[in-house]
């Protein structure tokens, strides 16, 4: 088996041994001020009219999935409704949940082939950005605990040498790990950081090496620039590298998780998206305008604090865990 086909049977592993249980307790805020609303105003009897259409509108926009993907999915379903002769209004609970799932798979589906950019890379490279405070270090730790069960020997690069308390952050979660990390002192070149840690990799034959970036800095300019020599640095030992550079963004945020997305989505050529903090917010809809206006894929989703409470996304469990309500939902 290549790394290729290692890596993956890795992350299913990590769904499969986490559980749809922590999902649907994830999903619990966020179902209440989406789903459960919805279910509201699509009860039997409900004439299809602007005044439902509109309601509609109103609850998507207001669970975080903003105007543009909340148009797109609102065009799609009158259409359907006009194609169909649609006059039950209970059918459009499930014309929103396949719109949703066709959003969600569609980056996943378009991205399959490519899932790793090279699919033979040892160290596989991933590089980590996003801004302070979104789960960024706890992501890495998580990340390396996951992959380390799985049996691969894991590396962490702590880059992210602007704050005097990441690289401590990052040790105690590689130690939590059972990880090596390669780090220097507050202050210190990050892309030099990243250098040593590449080359440290090369010479114990690591499998992963997972590079931690600073989350801010005084401006845009200097972020792009700081992002693009630790990528030139890292070419000089592996040509491709970084494999993977993964966006962490605070479902928490809502909207503001999205402009954080598009600005780092200016500056640096994101391949994936880490959504964390699901199981503390009710703007778990944020996921969606994520991969339709970015069309970005969501790699992983946060639902809890323990080392063990990162998942694989998957955009099939995702939808049906979000939708589902029992007996109450309308029959699709």
């Amino acid at each position: 088996m290549g790394l290729f086909d290692s890596i993956k049977k890795t992350l299913t592993s990590i769904a499969d041994s986490t559980g749809i249980t922590k999902l649907k307790e994830g999903l619990q805020k966020t179902r209440t001020i989406f789903v459960d609303r919805l279910l509201s105003v699509l009860g039997a009897g409900r004439t299809i009219d602007e005044a439902l259409l509109s309601e509609i509108e109103e609850i998507l926009i207001t669970s975080d999935i903003g105007v543009p993907t909340t148009m797109h999915i609102m065009q799609q379903v009158k259409d359907k409704i006009k194609r169909d002769a649609v006059d039950d209004s209970t059918l459009i609970y499930g014309m929103i949940k396949d719109e949703i799932r066709v959003i969600l798979q569609s980056i996943s589906n378009t991205n399959s082939e490519d899932y790793y950019i090279s699919k033979d890379a040892k160290p596989f490279i991933m590089m980590m950005v996003g801004v302070n405070g979104v789960g960024k270090t706890t992501t890495i730790g998580k990340l390396s605990s996951n992959f380390k069960k799985a049996g691969k020997n894991v590396l962490i690069g702590a880059a992210d040498t602007f704050r005097a308390a990441a690289n401590e952050q990052l040790e105690v979660w590689a130690q939590r790990a059972g990880v090596d990390i390669i780090q220097q002192q507050h202050g210190a070149d990050p892309a030099a950081v990243a250098f040593d840690t590449i080359q440290a990799a090369l010479s114990r034959e690591s499998d992963i090496v997972i590079i931690d970036t600073a989350g801010r800095l005084h401006n845009k300019l200097g972020l792009m620039q700081e992002l693009e020599k630790i990528s030139r640095v890292m070419k000089k030992k592996i040509p491709d590298a970084p494999h993977e550079v993964l966006l962490v963004i605070d479902a928490t945020t809502g909207q503001n998780g999205l402009q954080q997305a598009k600005e780092f989505a200016k500056v640096s050529e994101i391949t994936g998206i880490v959504l964390t903090k699901l199981d503390g917010t009710a703007k778990g809809g944020i996921i969606i305008p994520i991969a339709h206006e970015l069309q970005l894929p969501v790699r992983f989703i946060g639902v809890g604090e323990g080392i063990e409470d990162l998942q694989f996304f998957n955009a099939n469990t995702f939808v049906d865990t979000l939708f589902e309500t029992g007996s109450s939902a309308p029959q699709e």
